[in-house]
């Protein structure tokens, strides 16, 4: 018959599994964001004075570090499970506390600046089609192209109506009648 002090580490080691399994896909959702071709292609546009490239590479670098702090604090709880030490239960504890810590200034940051990415991204994309709109030869016509082919968007409404031209020209054949989308 097993005590119950014998069966406490076979019901804790799922626990910590899962917060490997969170780290890990974490790790994996920041690889995901930063590398992928809607936010690369974004960030690559990007002039230095525009909030989006640093916003991108401080997500990126916030998320590792999350899976990174998730991870060890997952490994640090099994092994204290399995060795019974309270050295590596407090070392565990700390680093679930250093995530917990780090996850409310990210939320703050989220609520504060709810429309920071949108409006950065926004400035990127009216900056690309006014280049092209006053300049039909500029190497921008193959950036714009590129947004619009990544985000399945054509042009943007104008007032003066003169955008046509532009999209019959940067826009995927089959789109160009959404333009403004």
């Amino acid at each position: 018959v097993c005590t119950q002090q014998e069966l406490l580490p076979s019901k804790s080691l799922p626990k910590t599994l899962l917060f490997q399994l969170l780290g890990l896909s974490i790790a994996a959702l920041s690889t995901v964001t930063h590398y992928g071709l809607h936010f690369t292609l974004i960030s690559d546009i990007s002039l230095d004075g525009n909030s989006y490239r640093v916003i991108h590479y401080r997500a990126f670098y916030f998320g590792i570090c999350l899976s990174m702090t998730l991870i060890l604090a997952a490994l640090l709880s099994s092994a204290a499970t399995v060795r019974e030490s309270q050295c590596l239960i407090a070392m565990g504890f700390f680093c679930f506390a250093l995530a917990f810590c780090g996850l409310i200034p990210a939320a703050c940051w989220r609520y504060t600046h709810s429309t920071e990415v949108e409006d950065s991204m926004m400035d990127v994309y009216d900056f690309v089609y006014e280049e092209v709109r006053r300049n039909t030869s500029s190497f921008r016509r193959h950036e714009l192209t590129a947004i619009h082919e990544a985000f399945l968007c054509c042009g943007k409404h104008s007032p003066f109506g003169d955008t046509t031209n532009i999209e019959h020209k940067t826009c995927p054949p089959g789109q160009v009648h959404d333009a403004g989308q």
